[in-house]
């Protein structure tokens, strides 16, 4: 379908705010395709949130607007002074549902053109509208003319009829209305919202991926989500609620350490699979609590590994079993890209191969220029998809297919015309 793409030198920042930290990347659109550089980053530690969900809407709120002000900082070369307005949002994975839904239209028997598909897709909309949750992505998987199935663009066809698969991602609409909230104190409006798997894979994904079948796991701080693509578009979403920081807690409890700590040795020393030389290498863990630290405690690595190594394989598992229930069969592919902070631990790759049983990488942005090193790693992905999701799918927005829908027969139209001026 067609995008109004942004006009060239339009700003929008994306905001990630994650469980374990929030990032902002500021982007300039630099031609007539939507593309953009990006211009300004920022992020922190995350504060207020939870597990994708907002604990502390004061905390959450600071740290929000103290990243937008840093990469507003930094882009401000460019942006001589004009504060940010619009910014696009991750859906945390577990407010993100997954549903389906198939329609039909009549097309009389004329050529099929973009307001059909418009038509059909504001259609499916109406019908899905569920108490309690907002819709967020509006995604035709497939279309049928008079029963002849495969068919990917219908646009310039003739049929009577047209079926549309349609694929909708729904969100909790209190955890998004504490969110909006958050980002409405700091003085941002939210132009667009974009589950955070679809986001990464949009970011770290080939077309080839995309195209042939390929299962993208964002392994968070606080939430593992992930995204089934296939045949271009995004056929599924789901998450667990467990990521990195569970890994930490599992480490601090297990060596009695403190978090920090934990996350610490973690980074420098962690594996998610066990080798020969585990055993004899010895780790110094500083001991919860005390503050002489002339005394080393040292431990084999071994043992931080056998308390990371069950709790990775453990997420892998239950997005395993949650692929399995989806019901996708061979669409879900014989590909698996791991992104998010927690992906980089050591050996995580290896063991994700074992449990799944797939061919698997790690994922970095790739479709974003003008990005530092620092942030062009698998823990920004999120962050980097949220602006390809404006640049290249923002036609599935929910809004901005019902405010281009035109009625499609005479009729129809008459129906609207009365109901807008009676």
């Amino acid at each position: 379908m067609k995008h109004r793409h942004k006009p060239r030198g339009s700003l929008l920042a994306a905001l990630d705010i994650g469980s374990s930290k929030i990032a902002c990347f500021i982007g300039r659109v630099v031609d007539d395709e939507g593309n953009f550089e990006v211009l300004g980053v920022g992020h922190q530690a995350a504060h207020g949130v939870k597990n994708g969900i907002v604990t502390d809407l004061n905390a959450a709120e600071a740290a929000i607007r103290h990243t937008v002000h840093a990469a507003e900082n930094m882009a401000a070369r460019v942006m001589k002074g004009y504060p940010l307005r619009e910014v696009v949002v991750n859906l945390p994975g577990t407010h993100a549902r997954s549903q389906g839904n198939s329609v039909e239209v009549q097309i009389h028997g004329h050529e099929i053109t973009d307001n059909d598909v418009r038509r059909a897709l504001a259609r499916g909309q109406e019908q899905i509208i569920a108490e309690g949750r907002e819709l967020i992505h509006t995604i035709p998987v497939g279309y049928r003319i008079d029963g002849h199935g495969g068919i990917r663009e219908p646009r310039g066809m003739f049929g009577h009829k047209m079926q549309v698969d349609i694929h909708m991602v729904t969100g909790d609409m209190n955890s998004l209305r504490n969110m909006a909230t958050c980002i409405e104190r700091s003085h941002l409006d939210i132009a667009a919202l974009c589950a955070a798997p679809y986001a990464a894979g949009l970011a770290c994904l080939v077309e080839d991926e995309m195209d042939l079948g390929c299962t993208v796991i964002d392994i968070g701080g606080g939430v593992t989500s992930f995204a089934v693509f296939h045949g271009g578009v995004l056929i599924y979403t789901d998450a667990v609620a467990l990521g990195g920081m569970h890994i930490t807690s599992d480490i601090a409890r297990g060596l009695t350490t403190s978090i920090a700590d934990a996350e610490r040795l973690k980074v420098l020393y962690g594996s998610a699979m066990a080798s020969g030389t585990d055993q004899s290498e010895m780790i110094d863990v500083p001991r919860l609590g005390e503050e002489d630290r002339s005394e080393p405690n040292h431990v084999p690595r071994s043992l931080l590994i056998g308390i990371i190594q069950p709790r990775v394989e453990e997420i892998f598992e239950m997005v395993r079993a949650r692929l399995k229930d989806s019901g996708l069969g061979p669409m879900v592919g014989r590909r698996v890209v791991l992104t998010g902070g927690a992906s980089q631990i050591s050996g995580l790759r290896d063991l994700a191969q074992h449990v799944m049983d797939k061919q698997v990488r790690l994922g970095r942005p790739i479709r974003l220029s003008g990005l530092p090193d620092a942030v062009s790693g698998p823990g920004f992905a999120t962050t980097a998809g949220l602006l390809t999701y404006m640049s290249e799918r923002a036609n599935e927005m929910p809004a901005d297919i019902i405010a281009q829908v035109e009625p499609g027969t005479l009729w129809e139209r008459a129906k609207t015309w009365l109901h807008e001026n009676w």
